[in-house]
């Protein structure tokens, strides 16, 4: 509708300062004839907005004019309380901030508006931290978010896997994720990340430095994870897995594992399926198929068959001791009750 689009080129000139034509046009999905249109209706309203010419020409609003602007919709505001992120925000130092910006908020929308936003803050919760795990709350993290706003240089000491590190970092942006706080800083041009709970120390320099005008933050931490994934998972293995087992890979397999795993079809009498996955290390692939209890069986490749018989024969030597059982023969798969004990417990906890 014409009115909704002129209120957005209003408030995009008023957000950004200046528009060309042509990103109008293309954010509107209108013409560049109807963009013309829009603007000689605002011109025609009273509306202060002028053109420049030149490379970095476009339409600007009159210096210092502003709009007030409380036509929200109930969907809008909805939105807007629902990126209000309490818990981060407090370990960002924003705490309260975000508060009086919410009360502003508030107080500007009409009445109508402030009970559905009331009722989204009591219906919709964010709960960052993975399962059993809790939020990180560094202490180094408001500082580190005030280097980032400001582009001030830090100079941190760092506890990696290898030992500790002193490094120079222009902070480049934070991520969370699973409850875990990152910083991600160019370091001699090139970024590099952070886990923030495990800097030791830091100083925030007096020393500016220009963020790189190409530098996209989700980009680069969406390209990190899916290498990490990719770097963590270089070998295959072949397994069989048993009905439950199929049933198992939701909770036990991460989605990156899933998305490239080949499950046979048809299934042998006993509705045994096999499958081909990528692992990691032999050791990482034995600690995420022992999960799977007697529902997976590794075939291949050999070495890591023989390390999940190693690790099987030391377990049912530890538990052998003092019970008294003996091994059953290779191949034997315990009854269907053995197998499922275990499942009325420890899978309820892990996934609610």
């Amino acid at each position: 509708m014409k009115a909704s689009r002129l209120l957005s080129i209003l408030t995009t000139l008023q957000a950004r300062g200046r528009a060309t034509a042509t990103e109008l046009a293309s954010e509107n999905e209108v013409s560049l004839r109807t963009i013309y249109r829009d603007i000689d209706a605002l011109s025609a309203a009273g509306v202060p907005v002028y053109s420049e010419r030149g490379a970095d020409g476009g339409y600007r609003l009159l210096d210092g004019y502003r709009t007030r602007l409380n036509g929200l919709s109930a969907k809008e505001a909805e939105a807007l309380f629902m990126i209000g992120l309490a818990g981060p925000a407090a370990d960002l130092g924003l705490g309260a901030v975000m508060a009086t910006a919410e009360n502003k908020l508030l107080s500007a929308i009409p009445a109508a508006l402030r009970d559905s936003a009331a009722q989204t803050r009591g219906r919709f919760h964010l709960d960052a931290p993975a399962w059993f795990t809790e939020a990180e709350q560094p202490a180094h993290l408001p500082d580190i978010a005030n280097a980032v706003w400001e582009q001030r240089a830090l100079r941190i000491r760092y506890q990696s896997w290898k030992g500790e590190k002193h490094r120079v970092v222009e902070p480049l942006g934070i991520v969370l994720k699973s409850g875990a706080w990152y910083l991600v800083g160019q370091v001699d041009g090139m970024p590099r990340t952070y886990r923030i709970s495990r800097i030791l120390d830091l100083t925030v320099l007096d020393q500016p430095f220009e963020r790189r005008a190409d530098f996209d933050l989700e980009a680069y931490w969406r390209a990190g994870t899916q290498r990490l994934e990719a770097d963590l998972h270089q070998n295959r293995a072949v397994v069989s897995l048993s009905p439950m087992g199929i049933k198992l890979l939701d909770a036990f397999v991460p989605p990156f594992v899933r998305a490239s795993m080949q499950i046979e079809d048809t299934a042998n009498a006993k509705g045994w399926r096999k499958a081909t996955m990528p692992v990691g290390s032999n050791w990482q692939a034995c600690v995420q198929m022992l999960q799977f209890g007697a529902e997976i069986e590794v075939l291949d490749p050999p070495d890591l068959r023989a390390q999940m018989t190693e690790i099987a024969t030391a377990l049912h030597a530890t538990y052998a001791r003092q019970t008294g059982t003996r091994l059953t023969e290779p191949g034997t798969v315990p009854s269907r009750d053995a197998r499922e004990r275990p499942l009325d417990g420890p899978l309820d906890r892990r996934r609610p």
